[in-house]
């Protein structure tokens, strides 16, 4: 069977049950085996080290056994991704919501730099396996006790996701060219900042904007960006959800004055 073999009869592998051969008792391999040497098999070589044949090389079995357990390489990505979901730790909500809710963007960040490959596969399938729903029901447990009604969970659990896969594929894309080409991030930044001052003359303040960066340790620098930003999207669903209720209070405020003069009337 091709790479390319259709498993779309359904929407997701999670609803089709695992297969066993016919004439056996079950398949030589489990799906867990086969999840977990596709982990090791990304990790080490990347979404292109990635195929059938080559996995069911690493696991000693030919790529048709692979084929008693997901229909295509989608099927097995989605299997994946859901694995490295479990690594991420969830707690109940803590009563702070926007601590909660940082600690979550910290982990699923955390997430992305073991596994680099992970950042392309958010949005290619719907994220539906155990480990998936297990995070957003914690997610959206910590929104709703902040005070976000029903439908603004996913709305709010998805500005947040994008800030963090935005920002972490930005910094990937930089440090593996730096593992990739053995960039000297040092005698790199120093060029650099060489050719900037000259260039950056008849702009002094982007100059000054450039000489701060530059100056920061490269790790530091991207920590730094990271946290700025996250903050910044917390501090708007802050005043969002404050506005909001404000609102909402007025609006309760106004029905119950126009009740009780109603009532006033009637009387």
């Amino acid at each position: 069977m091709p790479e390319s073999a259709r498993g779309d009869e359904v929407p997701t592998v999670w609803a089709r049950a695992t297969r066993a051969r016919r004439g056996q008792s079950g398949p030589a391999l489990t799906r867990e085996q086969i999840v977990r040497a596709a982990v090791e098999l990304l990790d080490a070589e990347g979404p292109d080290g990635l195929s059938m044949r080559r996995l069911g090389a690493r696991l000693g079995a030919g790529a048709t056994s692979l084929y008693w357990h997901v229909a295509n390489k989608n099927e097995l990505l989605e299997l994946v991704f859901d694995e490295v979901m479990g690594e991420v730790a969830t707690a109940p909500p803590s009563g702070d919501w926007r601590a909660d809710l940082l600690a979550f963007a910290h982990e699923m960040r955390s997430l992305m730099f073991r596994h680099p490959w992970v950042v392309a596969l958010f949005g290619t399938s719907p994220n539906v396996g155990p480990h998936g729903l297990a995070l957003a029901n914690a997610a959206a447990e910590v929104l709703t006790a902040g005070g976000f009604a029903p439908s603004e969970v996913d709305n709010a659990i998805s500005l947040v996701m994008d800030y963090v896969i935005g920002s972490v594929a930005t910094e990937l894309a930089w440090i593996l060219r730096v593992r990739r080409d053995v960039v000297d991030v040092e005698r790199w930044t120093a060029a650099l900042q060489d050719y900037l001052r000259e260039a950056l003359k008849p702009y002094p303040s982007l100059w000054e904007f450039w000489r701060a960066g530059l100056e920061m340790e490269d790790e530091r620098r991207r920590e730094d960006r990271y946290v700025f930003g996250i903050n910044r999207v917390m501090d708007g669903l802050e005043v969002y959800v404050a506005q909001r209720g404000a609102k909402e209070r007025e609006v309760g405020e106004r029905q119950g004055e126009s009740q009780a003069e109603s009532d006033r009337r009637g009387g």
